[in-house]
Formats: C-alpha cells, sequence, structure tokens
C-alpha cells in the first residue's frame, strides 16, 4: 500500500478517535484537567522518546515557530472542540463545525501557499460538505439546552487549526513531526496548566475512567491523529488533507457505535457514503496546477527521522 494511501487513512481514524476522547473524558472531569493532564502525560512520553533516541537540537527559529503551531493546532483547536462538548455541543455537530475547514482551506490556499485549487477540487469539497451534515443530521436538529455562544467553540478551533496549518507550511525552519510534536505538546501543556490551576481544577479524579480517557488521546489522538496530520501536511498539501477532514464525522460514527452503542440512522449511513464520494473526488488524482509546489531540499530532508 501506498505510503500517502496509509497516511491518509492512519489520519482519519487517529483524528476521529479524537472526538471520543473527549466525550470520555469530560464524562470524568472537567475540560482544563483533561487537557492538562493529557498534555503533561504526552509531553513527557514524547520528550522522553526524543532524548532516547538522541534526536539532534533544534534552531531557536524552529522553536519559536513551532511554539506559535503548537498553540494554534494543539491548544487553540483541542481546546475549542473539548470545552465545546463539554458544554453539551453534540460531538458531530462539533465534528461538522470543523469540517468547514476544507472549504477555508481552499478559499485561502491560493493566496496564501499558492496552491490552486481546481473545479473537481472544488466539487469534491461541496459535495463532502454535504455528506458531513447528512452524518450528523440527528445532533443538528436536537433539542438538548445547549449556552448558545458554545456553538462559536468548534468555528474558533477550526480557524485556530487552520492558521496553524498554513504557518507550518511557510515555515522557515521546518521540523520533522517527530521533532515537533513533542514541542507542541510542551506548548499546549503549559497552556492547559495554567488554565487549570487558576480555575482550581487541576487535581485529577482518582477513577480509572479518567486515566483510560487520557492514555486514549495520547496515544491515538496526539501520537496518532496529529502524527499522520502533520505527515499528511507535508506529503499532499493543505487543501488534499483538509478534504480528508470530511471522513472524521462518519468515522466517529462508527468509533461512538463500537464505543457506546450509538447506531447510525440510515440518513446518516447515506451521507457517510457521500462523505467517501467528495473526498474521492477532492483527493483524486490532481492537474498540474492543483499540485503542491515543490520544497527545498531541506524541507523534504526533514520528513523522514
Amino acid at each position: 500500500m501506498p505510503v500517502t494511501a496509509i497516511t491518509s487513512i492512519g489520519l482519519v481514524v487517529m483524528w476521529s478517535s479524537g472526538f471520543i476522547g473527549a466525550e470520555l473524558g469530560t464524562r470524568e472531569a472537567p475540560v482544563d484537567t483533561l487537557l492538562m493532564w493529557r498534555f503533561i502525560a504526552a509531553a513527557v512520553l514524547l520528550g522522553g522518546g526524543r532524548l532516547l533516541f538522541r534526536r539532534r537540537r533544534v534552531s531557536l527559529r524552529a522553536v519559536s515557530e513551532q511554539t506559535a503551531i503548537g498553540a494554534l493546532s494543539q491548544g487553540g483547536y483541542l481546546g475549542g472542540i473539548v470545552w465545546a462538548v463539554g458544554l453539551g455541543v453534540p460531538s458531530g455537530t462539533a465534528a461538522l463545525i470543523a469540517a468547514l475547514q476544507p472549504l477555508a482551506a481552499g478559499a485561502l490556499a491560493g493566496r496564501l501557499l499558492g496552491e490552486t485549487v481546481s473545479a473537481r477540487q472544488w466539487t469534491g469539497l461541496a459535495i463532502g460538505l454535504g455528506g458531513v451534515a447528512l452524518v450528523v443530521q440527528g445532533d443538528l436538529y436536537g433539542t438538548s439546552a445547549v449556552t448558545p455562544w458554545a456553538y462559536g467553540l468548534p468555528f474558533a478551533a477550526m480557524a485556530a487549526l487552520l492558521a496553524a496549518s498554513f504557518l507550518e507550511r511557510r515555515a522557515r525552519s521546518p521540523l520533522a513531526p517527530v521533532d515537533a510534536i513533542p514541542l507542541h505538546c510542551l506548548v499546549s501543556a503549559v497552556l492547559f496548566a495554567g488554565v487549570a490551576l487558576v480555575g482550581g481544577h487541576a487535581a485529577p479524579p482518582s477513577g480509572g475512567g479518567f486515566w483510560f480517557a487520557v492514555a486514549w488521546t495520547v496515544l491515538l489522538s496526539t501520537v496518532g491523529g496529529y502524527g499522520f496530520y502533520w505527515l499528511s501536511m507535508r506529503r499532499s498539501g493543505v487543501t488534499r488533507t483538509s478534504a480528508l477532514m470530511y471522513l472524521t464525522p462518519p468515522t466517529t460514527s462508527v468509533w461512538a457505535y463500537a464505543m457506546f452503542g450509538t447506531a447510525p440512522g440510515v440518513v446518516a449511513l447515506v451521507g457517510m457514503a457521500v462523505c467517501v464520494l467528495g473526498v474521492a473526488a477532492a483527493t483524486g488524482c490532481p492537474g498540474r496546477s492543483a499540485r503542491v509546489p515543490p520544497e527545498p531540499e531541506a524541507a523534504r530532508r526533514e520528513v523522514v527521522p
């Protein structure tokens, strides 16, 4: 199986696990408690692994760039999504709002990165969004009482991840994911520890369910999800990587059925098929103008640890 296909499948499966992890964790503890301990554990695990394998030191410029990228991609994105779920926004609805990212990415990629989005890709993005809406239609028409402003949090999260994606593509000192993600986790650990300490929520609950949720989010969502995300960004560019996000709500539905017994309805199943169609159109073999501009030789060498 081609590396690009493995990266795409890994991204969709692992990224989808984050929505389930948010639901698992917020059942056990406040949002800031979950995020604080998630990123402390991730920073220790990944930072320790980096020291064990004696990775080379990174430049001050790379540290400053990755600090901003990490604050946006993990602090901003996850903070918004998990906080929204914790306030009662259904995970499917949060996933739908986050899935607006491909359209925003397509609109901005040409101006900021020189990635021309073809008519076929625009069509695929539009079809995919329609499929996502079908998948989460039950959430959209639910009657649960949720604070209205909570629905703005996934929008802010989507914007933060999109900004991080563009910053990463324009980084002057790009790093391989094995070097960048530990730094992202350290930045997020400091950020959420500060929030939890100020709010008086730093102490973790004693139940095993909380630590299961932490382990879930660290191994699947952080190591797996973000690892595949940045690999896909390097290999496929912003538009094609973002289009894969349309598959996260259907995959989240499968996770939810396996974990919580929540079976998707017929309309949701149709939506899943539409999502696959849209992503196939958006990520199919692009024409000459839709290709990702070649990266400098130094950046290409960074992709493989």
